[in-house]
């Protein structure tokens, strides 16, 4: 893609603000303020993720987050990095920059083949995903089993695609932030002559300068939504999207002599720095289908389906270990702060899920109790295709004083490309929603899954098969005391394959048996008349654990226990002033193992106490003008399995403004933040994968926007 193409949405956006007001008045004014009722930041009160339709989050009997477009749009949020910051039960896991976004819920990582789901369907999250067509995205946080078959305990990240508008629809937003980085999107969606027909395209491009010198690169992505009216019953919808981005990746550090944290680095170091360096490239595209008909009053049928392609060019100058001290340390650095440098190469690798799903729903009364049934049945396959990587060691650098390395030979390049796994999964679910009473609701379910693995092990073994079969049931109760007031518990079963050994352990690349995980849930809503919100969530989550033994092999062995609260709070304090707090305490414990230096220890890369809050005030004296400002603090975490190390707690502050104004006949929101406003180094993300890594939090960072709304 040459440079001119490269860019065309940034200049489409710019361009699209400008000629608009070719012809529009020379004065600006402030836009009116639009009086919003109750609390902006959570004016997305309804979600898809906690059922198998769209369904009010204050009746739902699960702890579920959503965040729509206009929320985003407020906080300059670009990624889902952005976002999750906001909910103090989502972490970073081993989530590097240039690299896939990884995230934890309520302790527990996310897989990437099954744990991100756009419109309910599993996508690969082995890169950025990108937000520009989505209307909102929305987490359950606990077990999917129900709603998803197939994902990790602590939940699922579902993706809500945007829908054509009926009123038409133009916005360009351009925005330079960090060191430099320049992006730009345009949002456009209307109505055709036959209105039966409409239309949502978007287009994003950004030249990307981080806040990691080096790590440099572009991406760019197009999407477009159609839908189709076919009769008053019958709506048809279709929606693809593509993106690529390429993007040299920040690896994490290491433990100096493999038991101290290294002193003295910056988060804007690359230890990826080396002449020969090349970007992560991935090209993601989508098609999604969607057939709703009206069966009868209250009853509705549904068929959709999604597929995806995925592929990834993948190169790194990897720093693992420290052979120039003594017997060297794996993993770890020198007490010099030497590291070891490795040509890391996975070239052609491929992932194309796809999946079908039908439904029934309805409503009706047996007697007294009234129900809402869902029955249906869903299909899937993901195959997944990647050669034999390069992993050559070519010297050493330092992480004070770097040095460049030779590259790896030039004969050395990944092996043949060919389908090393592969699942299929069928289901077949139900769930009832009965109301007992006006006071009292019941909503139980059940899904049995059906999952088959295919894996291929070394030339001569061949493919592995397996086939298994699990019932997963779903139960909670809701009490509504009062109008405004929801009391809830749950009990729920999850399924997620195992573990994928990491590279370098004896059994790399091999993934572990499936496994169940269960959890008791207890909660409470509330939506008070005076815009105040309020949930809490208690809970306990187990499973089996995973982990790399002594031997270096991994295994599942003894089990992980969660035991954890959340608060959430959001709420307008006065007709100026807004504010949302969310606060997690969790208790995380191995156990069962027989190993003394495991069992009763925490569970690593998480912390007992992390909080975040949010306030934002509207300026009586200056129309159109908003400051907030933001706090995150997480407590400290475990490095490693023994507890042997870890990363001090960490306070991080931010602030952002926001000024609306007329420029002829178009709205202009102009936009500023600066995140990590003190400048702090803080380790916000550790990990004992890939030999154990430490992956610094953001410096201090500005960006700027203007959004333009014809």
């Amino acid at each position: 893609m040459n440079r001119h193409l490269k860019y065309t949405a940034v200049a489409y956006a710019i361009a699209q603000a400008f000629i608009a007001n070719a012809h529009a008045q020379d004065t600006t004014h402030p836009v009116a303020e639009v009086v919003v009722t109750g609390n902006r930041f959570i004016a997305v009160d309804r979600a898809s993720v906690g059922g198998f339709g769209e369904a009010s989050l204050f009746d739902t009997p699960a702890s579920i987050i959503s965040m729509g477009r206009t929320q985003m749009q407020d906080l300059s949020i670009r990624s889902t990095t952005e976002a999750v910051r906001f909910d103090a039960s989502v972490a970073d896991a081993y989530n590097a920059v240039g690299y896939a976004e990884q995230f934890s819920i309520r302790g527990f990582a996310l897989d990437n083949n099954y744990s991100y789901r756009k419109d309910g369907f599993a996508i690969p999250g082995d890169t950025q995903i990108p937000l520009e067509n989505k209307e909102r995205f929305e987490i359950l946080k606990g077990l999917a089993g129900l709603t998803a078959g197939i994902a990790t305990p602590g939940g699922i990240v579902n993706y809500v695609t945007k829908r054509p508008t009926n009123a038409p629809l133009r916005s360009a937003t351009v925005e330079v932030s960090e060191r430099g980085t320049l992006y730009g999107t345009v949002d456009l969606g209307g109505r055709f002559e036959d209105r039966r027909f409409g239309y949502r395209i978007n287009a994003a491009a950004a030249d990307l300068h981080p806040y990691v010198r080096g790590a440099n690169g572009d991406r760019q992505f197009v999407s477009a939504a159609f839908d189709w009216q076919i009769t008053p019953d019958a709506l048809l919808q279709l929606d693809t999207d593509y993106q690529r981005k390429a993007q040299i990746t920040a690896p994490g550090f290491q433990l100096i002599q493999g038991t101290t944290l290294p002193t003295g680095v910056s988060a804007k170091m690359l230890l990826n720095d080396q002449p020969w360096t090349r970007p992560v490239t991935t090209k993601d595209s989508n098609v999604g289908l969607r057939f709703e008909y009206k069966l009868a009053q209250d009853w509705t049928a549904t068929v959709s389906g999604n597929k995806h392609w995925f592929k990834r060019d993948d190169f790194t100058a990897f720093p693992y270990g420290c052979s120039n001290e003594g017997a060297g340390y794996y993993p770890g650095y020198c007490g010099n702060g030497d590291y070891d440098v490795y040509d890391y190469q996975s070239t052609g690798e491929r992932k194309s899920p796809w999946g079908v799903q039908a439904q029934v729903q309805g409503k009706f009364a047996t007697g007294a109790l009234r129900h809402a049934l869902t029955l249906g049945a869903s299909y899937s396959e993901r195959h997944d295709s990647f050669g034999d990587y390069v992993y050559d060691y070519v010297g050493y650098s330092n992480i004070w004083h770097p040095l460049a390395t030779p590259h790896v030979a030039a004969d050395r390049v990944t092996g043949p490309v060919f389908e090393r796994r592969s699942d299929e999964e069928r289901a077949v679910f139900a769930q009832d929603i009965v109301s007992l009473t006006n006071q009292l609701t019941l909503h139980a379910g059940l899904r049995h899954v059906q999952i088959k693995r295919s894996e291929f092990v070394d030339d001569a073994t061949g493919y592995v098969h397996a086939d298994d079969s699990f019932l997963l049931p779903n139960v909670g109760l809701v009490f509504s005391p009062a109008r405004d007031w929801n009391v809830y518990a749950a009990v729920s079963h999850g399924l997620q394959h195992g573990g994928i050994a990491p590279m370098q352990t004896t059994n790399e690349n091999s993934v572990l048996a499936p496994q169940r995980s269960h959890q008791v849930e207890i909660g409470a809503k509330a939506a008070l008349d005076n815009g105040l919100n309020l949930s809490a969530a208690l809970f306990q989550i187990r499973q089996g654990l995973e982990y790399t033994n002594a031997n270096n092999t991994f295994v599942r062995n003894g089990r992980e226990t969660h035991r954890g609260i959340e608060l959430t709070a959001q709420g307008r304090a006065t007709p100026a002033l807004d504010w949302s707090v969310s606060l997690m305490a969790l208790n995380t414990r191995q156990e069962g193992t027989g190993q003394a230096g495991i069992d009763g220890k925490r569970v690593t890369d998480v912390p007992a106490f992390k909080s975040t809050a949010w306030v934002q005030y509207a300026v009586a004296a200056i129309p159109g003008l908003k400051l907030d400002g933001t706090w995150q603090y997480s407590g400290k975490k475990a490095f490693d399995v023994e507890n042997t190390v870890f990363v001090p707690d960490y306070h991080v502050f931010g602030v952002g403004a926001s000024y609306g104004l007329k420029w002829g006949t178009t709205n202009v929101t102009l936009r500023a933040r600066a995140e990590n406003l003190f400048d702090k180094f803080y380790w916000r993300d550790v990990t004992p994968a890939l030999g154990g890594y430490l992956l610094p939090g953001a410096p201090r960072t500005f960006r700027a926007s203007a959004q333009f709304d014809f």
